[in-house]
């Protein structure tokens, strides 16, 4: 089908259906791509400087107050699965819709949740409506240009990685001022203005018949898996780097919470602007991707995020190192994250969802792993177990880059 003017009946109809070679991207359509995502994504990590408070709320121990950010990272992954592929069959721009609503409502049920019961089955609905962000970071790739894709997708990604980061300080912030619950409200007044603009903004791309079903579609992903050696090797490069990441942030509040620092969880949301020297790395990855330089980027990413868990061992009794440490360890985590995308989606244009899904699945698994491994390490051996599972991460992606290197 052409773009443009549709006439039927007489009657002059504007189709906003576009083919992926005439919707392209603009520098303001990507600046409300890096927005949404990064206010979607967002969702999954206001709860982690809040630990401490919900516990209380609710009367649970600090386990099991941690396993929070499990079970809403696992309701991603499961999205990631199951929802995200249907951006290769269905209009990327309704699907966002739909899950934004679903989304809102999600929001709406965690801030109002009576016991920690409910609270916990609508953090899973939270993490699994919340792949919207998954599905515009492949609908973005689609729209910008073969020379500068890692570049978009870098600049998406920095918004991304800014909600990661920003959700964490504004929770914190928000939540000391007005409580815990005010956060999520906050949230879905959000999510209802950016569902207005997106429904004005974003294009309506035509998506190619193709004539699978759904079933055939999901078992497509796993001929991808089967097929394209990169797309396991970089999966498992996200999952480890993403392990990494979660282990680190699920254990930060309750160090902050304890000696030598005793921080109200206002402070400790405020270490998430620390992290936001990650998204430096992302737009300088996709330019370095766009350059060809992936695999050294790769094996520089690795190297810091091992190397930055030593000082964030240290930084159990030195605030100093603890900063350098955070912002070095986003800073790798991000680099790699970003490399690992611009390098999966030059396989395919048509499968662009699907390979997504394959990555963000393996990648949020990894936040799943190292979110409870993280929780089980500071419970039995302190803030040291954490240190040395971060660094054990970080090295097994060296040691990954090492041998494709040597084959």
């Amino acid at each position: 089908m052409n773009s443009g003017l549709t006439y039927r009946g007489g009657n002059r109809r504007t189709l906003l259906l576009m083919s992926a070679a005439t919707a392209r991207m603009t520098p303001a359509l990507t600046a409300v791509f890096a927005v949404s995502v990064g206010l979607i994504v967002a969702n999954l990590y206001y709860a982690q400087p809040l630990l401490p408070e919900i516990a209380h709320t609710y009367g649970v121990d600090v386990g099991t107050a941690a396993r929070l950010v499990t079970w809403t990272q696992a309701g991603y992954a499961a999205g990631l699965a199951l929802i995200v592929p249907l951006g290769d069959m269905l209009d990327r721009r309704t699907l966002t819709l739909w899950l934004l609503l679903l989304s809102i409502g999600a929001l709406i049920a965690v801030a109002v949740a009576p016991t920690f019961l409910p609270f916990a089955l609508a953090s899973v609905l939270l993490g699994l409506s919340s792949v919207g962000a998954q599905v515009l970071v492949p609908f973005a790739a689609s729209l910008a240009p073969d020379a500068t894709r890692g570049k978009t997708v870098g600049t998406v990604m920095s918004g991304l990685l800014m909600g990661i980061l920003l959700a964490r300080t504004v929770s914190g912030a928000v939540s000391g001022a007005l409580g815990w619950r005010a956060v999520y409200l906050m949230a879905a007044g959000a999510l209802a203005l950016l569902g207005a603009v997106l429904w004005r903004q974003l294009p309506r791309v035509q998506r190619p018949a193709g004539g699978l079903t759904y079933s055939q579609l999901l078992a497509s992903v796993l001929h991808l898996v089967r097929t394209e050696p990169l797309l396991r090797r970089r999966s498992l490069y996200g999952l480890l780097g993403f392990a990494a990441f979660s282990v680190f942030w699920t254990s930060l509040a309750f160090l902050l919470a304890g000696p030598p620092y005793f921080y109200h969880e206002a402070a400790a949301g405020l270490f998430g602007l620390v992290g936001a020297v990650g998204a430096l790395a992302a737009s300088w990855a996709g330019r370095r991707a766009d350059a060809g330089h992936s695999r050294a980027t790769t094996g520089l990413m690795a190297l810091i995020i091992a190397a930055s868990f030593g000082l964030i061992w240290a930084g159990a009794t030195s605030l100093a190192a603890l900063i350098v440490g955070v912002a070095l360890m986003d800073l790798g985590v991000q680099g790699l994250h970003i490399t690992n995308q611009s390098e999966i989606y030059r396989l395919s244009q048509e499968a662009r969802s699907r390979l997504t899904t394959v990555y963000l699945t393996s990648y949020f698994l990894g936040g799943v792993l190292g979110s409870a491994l993280g929780s089980v390490a500071y419970v039995r051996f302190g803030w040291a177990g954490v240190c040395v599972l971060g660094a054990g991460f970080g090295l097994a992606i060296l040691a990954g880059w090492i041998v494709e290197g040597r084959k």
